[in-house]
């Protein structure tokens, strides 16, 4: 057991340094009641850096009234800070997830401080339970390390560190955020059903959360000894975790194990991995590694878009200029599966947007950022049709993407396809 005393917030926080760089634990596990008590000292404070991944929850780091205090660089943008960003009070760190932890090993980027959110310990060690990311290289390189103890954080297996790591504790006891998503439409259904027919029994699965990867898992019923290796998951995976579908049986490396990095869903996805063996929650240098991740046969990856030129190329992170979230681990895994003895990366996503605005179009709009290269493309799926770019011509390349384009959108594309290409 750690030699430290509990403290309050307050007083943790005082060591933060006007220009210090910190690390915030994300998505569930955000460490508010450290934020809120940073907040409380911003009129002493300026220039004080945060980075994280996406982060739930209020985010007055980002927020115009602390600007000259805080200016936030986030990993990835969530919905609480992308009017910020976009209005240039925080800012944006394009990266591959994996090479976030890159950055602060490397110190190509500063750590001074890394506040984290951890369970109640075990034997003198706790767990980052819902939210390791890159906190694991946070905490080996920042010189202030403030652990906030939440009996509500999971102790999840694949991360423990020993107590007598950190600087300063403090204790929270308020739950994690949990997050619900909306069924999935009939349109996410069908293209549920044709990811599904892509993936072979005993393949290895990476997919993220939201209604579209909860329509590809309801399509995986049927499927046997599936594997999952994935930067996360949430609750339409868990329902084939415990149905049998997901076993793990068929995988090269961690065996019979799920392996991801952080979280976001139900109490019941949370309270699944307290104490679970089987769930291997990992530092984000493993999960991502596409190295790692090809080790594994029959590596499929599932990733979205939110529009895709004639070409091939994938914007995800973007709509035009404006940043909509990051460029996450989509090229991480795209690679990774593709490298894997059978695998298959795959970009999912519906014909057109909500509003009736078409997702394959001729040239990516002005300013979107391109997250998966055309040279990296392989499976693109809506659902209309599922298509392999993977060694074809430009030309070839429009023909195959305006067969699975919305109808009433294929006689625009063919035009511009015409154009462009002159066939």
């Amino acid at each position: 057991m750690s030699k430290l005393a509990f403290i309050s917030a307050d007083e943790a926080v005082r060591s933060v340094r006007s220009g210090d760089h910190i690390h915030l634990s994300s998505i569930a596990s955000v460490p508010h009641i450290l934020i809120e008590a940073l907040c409380r000292r911003a009129g002493e404070l300026r220039d004080v850096h945060f980075h994280h991944f996406h982060t739930e929850g209020l985010a007055p780091y980002g927020s115009a009234e602390f600007r000259e205090a805080f200016f936030d660089q986030g990993f990835f943008v969530g919905p609480n800070l992308r009017p910020s960003v976009n209005e240039g009070v925080a800012d944006y760190i394009p990266t591959n997830l994996f090479e976030t932890q890159l950055m602060y090993r490397t110190g190509a980027l500063p750590c001074d401080v890394a506040l984290v959110q951890v369970s109640e310990p075990v034997d003198g060690m706790v767990s980052l339970g819902t939210s390791v990311d890159c906190s694991v290289a946070a905490l080996e390189v920042a010189w202030e390390r403030i652990a906030v103890v939440n009996p509500n954080v999971p102790f999840s297996y694949g991360n423990l560190i020993s107590l007598d790591r950190f600087t300063a504790l403090v204790a929270d006891d308020r739950p994690l955020i949990t997050s619900t998503y909306a069924s999935p439409s009939a349109t996410d259904m069908e293209i549920g059903r044709r990811c599904a027919e892509l993936i072979p029994d005993g393949a290895c699965l990476q997919m993220g959360i939201g209604a579209m990867p909860n329509a590809i898992c309801a399509g995986l019923g049927a499927h046997k000894h599936l594997g999952l290796h994935t930067e996360m998951f949430s609750d339409g995976a868990l329902a084939l975790i415990r149905s049998g579908v997901i076993d793990g049986s068929a995988k090269a490396i961690d065996r019979g194990q799920i392996v991801a990095s952080f979280l976001l869903g139900s109490d019941a996805v949370y309270r699944f991995i307290d104490r679970n063996p089987a769930v291997q929650m990992r530092d984000i240098a493993y999960t991502n590694d596409p190295r790692i991740i090809a080790r594994n046969p029959g590596m499929v990856s599932v990733n979205s878009a939110i529009e895709i030129d004639l070409t091939g190329q994938v914007c995800a992170d973007s709509i035009g200029p404006r940043i909509y979230s990051g460029a996450g681990g989509q090229l991480d895994f795209v690679r990774g599966a593709k490298l894997s003895k059978g695998g298959k990366a795959i970009i999912a996503m519906a014909s057109r947007t909500a509003k009736g605005q078409p997702k394959i179009v001729p040239v990516l709009r002005p300013g979107a950022g391109v997250v998966t290269p055309r040279a990296d493309v392989q499976w693109v799926v809506t659902e209309f049709g599922a298509v392999n770019l993977y060694g074809k011509s430009l030309q070839e390349r429009a023909r195959l993407l305006i067969s699975i384009a919305h109808p009433e959108d294929r006689e625009a594309l063919e035009r511009a396809a015409l154009e462009r290409f002159g066939r």
